[in-house]
């Protein structure tokens, strides 16, 4: 009987696929035909050859990351490898040295646990180890231990270098400011745009607002720093904003100093700014600052200062204004704070918001409904007392008619979202059953969501030369009358009396007596036939809020129509 002798077939082996990884720290060299990534890359690519045997093949896409630090994983190609690696399309990861992947001890702990979880492993070409044995684990952690302290000790050589070579009074490279060249690592002055930045500090004591001064030098077709790089990309020429402004005012480079960590060293590169224009600057800014440095609180002036944003989820700035003596807060939209041109957004005055967004939150406070809906499932012994801490609670953050200074905002209070047509007020479920004192069971926890929204219809009108923020529609509601439309109709009405019945001869002559121009007399004697209804709106305070003096008085002289009047004064 004939046996077959042939050699058993041999079992495949399954295929590795293969992602060579590559890293360099500068970008010095990249722009060479053949630099050093490549170098990694065709080691890495030779070691994966010689392991065909083993099943290995190179997978072709390529992830390469120049001029990145080995510090931190947020690195595209690296971030692109991981996520591969999660999508099981990778088995091995290969790389030169260890050092290429990660520099950091946790960065690794967290990549060999992504490995171990999805089935891949690592391996480095001119270290032997193997991440599958505690032996080879144990090698790879030395390895970094060492990557990681030679990446401390460099950056902590760098800073010391930097530090002393300020207090030398040594410019440490980087974009050389408005004014300055930046030659052979030193500050050379340029001469035109030196005459730009002085004109700019001038300007200022001119002027004495950063806003006003932008103003003026858009006017005049002062732009920033024009840029050329040797890649050729050319940047600057553009207006310059508020804030490149301010840094300018304080840039103690233009004094002829270096300043480094709050202390201040006279410079190598010689002064644009005379040291009295720029002292005479400093106090001017000073005095312009919105809160005096050293004052107690932030929130006293900006309460919602980081907590509000506008419809297009743009966080609104504190700002303020001054005018007679007297000090005007706002909140105001990014790119209005910023000037831009054809910057959209809105500017609402800040008492009228914080005592819409208290006053919101103490009128929910006070509703047991809405009380009980939020407690929901969770146990309390004694509801009553629930409510009394709630009405506490209520009074405490209601702010009082008029303008609250020193008003806090409630701890629970997380965002506040100013939209075209309403108020969205979030707050901290967990934070505002705390502050009511509610007793939470063990075995009972909050309702999944955690914030709370509450939205209030209000938008913002322009009532004459103020924004006023109005709740609901801009209808009639009881109000203290206005003395100064009052004011108005009654003077119509007794400059035509005087008229009609021969108390004065002619307007000029009323207009003499009281002080008052003839133009002024002459359209306040419309008033004196005003529609009734309008009259008695204004008598009662139940006018419209857009019925301003001011409006009132752009009206002058009003048509005798009665429905004419109220089409140009109640719509």
């Amino acid at each position: 009987m004939a046996h077959d002798r042939s050699p058993p077939s041999a079992v495949p082996r399954p295929k590795l696929r293969c992602a060579v990884y590559t890293r360099k720290s500068s970008e010095e060299g990249l722009e060479q035909s053949f630099n050093s990534l490549h170098a990694q890359r065709d080691a890495c690519e030779a070691f994966i050859a010689s392991q065909v045997h083993e099943g290995w093949r190179l997978i072709p896409e390529a992830y390469d990351d120049g001029g990145l630090s080995g510090g931190s994983m947020e690195r595209p190609a690296l971030q692109r490898l991981l996520q591969d690696v999660r999508d099981g399309l990778v088995d091995i990861v290969v790389v030169y040295k260890v050092d290429r992947l990660t520099r950091s001890l946790a960065d690794f702990a967290k990549l060999t646990e992504l490995f171990d979880a999805h089935g891949a492993s690592f391996v480095s070409v001119t270290q032997a180890f193997n991440t599958s044995t505690s032996m080879g684990r144990l090698t790879l952690n030395v390895l970094l231990s060492f990557a990681q302290f030679e990446r401390e000790v460099a950056g902590e050589r760098i800073r010391d270098k930097i530090a002393l070579s300020k207090r030398r009074g040594m410019w440490m490279g980087g974009l050389p400011p408005l004014g300055y060249d930046g030659v052979e690592g030193k500050l050379i002055i340029n001469s035109v745009e030196a005459d730009t930045v002085r004109l700019i500090f001038r300007r200022y004591c001119k002027v004495g607002s950063i806003a006003q001064l932008k103003h003026s030098l858009d006017a005049d077709g002062i732009v920033s720093k024009h840029r050329r790089f040797q890649t050729g990309k050319v940047m600057g020429g553009a207006s310059l904003s508020r804030g490149a402004l301010y840094q300018i005012l304080r840039n103690r480079i233009y004094l002829g100093q270096i300043e480094h960590r709050g202390a201040i060293y006279q410079g190598e590169h010689q002064a644009i700014v005379p040291e009295h224009l720029w002292n005479e600057v400093q106090r001017r800014l000073e005095e312009q600052s919105q809160r005096p440095r050293g004052s107690s609180s932030r929130a006293t002036s900006a309460p919602l200062a980081g907590m509000i944003y506008d419809a297009d989820g743009k966080r609104m700035t504190p700002t303020y204004s001054k005018k007679a003596g007297r000090h005007y807060r706002y909140y105001t939209s990014a790119p209005l704070v910023r000037g831009s041109s054809g910057g959209k957004g809105v500017r609402l005055p800040a008492p009228d918001l914080e005592q819409l967004i208290n006053g919101s939150i103490a009128n929910r406070l006070i509703d047991q409904q809405w009380l009980a809906a939020l407690i929901g499932e969770i146990e309390i012994t004694n509801f009553p007392r629930i409510i009394t801490a709630a009405d506490q609670l209520a009074k405490s953050v209601r702010c009082p008619d008029g303008d609250c200074p020193s008003l806090d905002m409630p701890p629970f209070l997380r965002r506040v979202d100013v939209r075209t047509d309403t108020i969205v007020i979030s707050l901290d479920r967990a934070a505002l059953v705390a502050a009511l004192g509610v007793p939470v069971c063990d075995d009972i926890s909050l309702p999944d969501s955690q914030m709370i929204c509450i939205t209030v219809p209000a938008k913002a009108l322009r009532c004459g030369k103020q924004v006023r923020l109005i709740v609901g529609e801009a209808t009639s509601k009881t109000r203290s009358p206005d003395a100064q439309l009052i004011q108005l109709i009654c003077d119509g009405h007794r400059w035509f009396a005087e008229l009609s019945q021969g108390g004065a001869k002619t307007i000029a002559a009323i207009a003499k007596r009281d002080n008052q121009q003839v133009s002024h007399v002459s359209r306040t004697l419309s008033l004196a036939f005003l529609a009734p209804d309008i009259a008695d709106m204004i008598l009662a305070g139940t006018q419209p809020i857009t019925l301003t003096p001011e409006r009132l008085k752009a009206a002058r002289p009003l048509p005798l129509d009665w429905d004419l009047q109220r089409l140009k004064l109640l719509v």
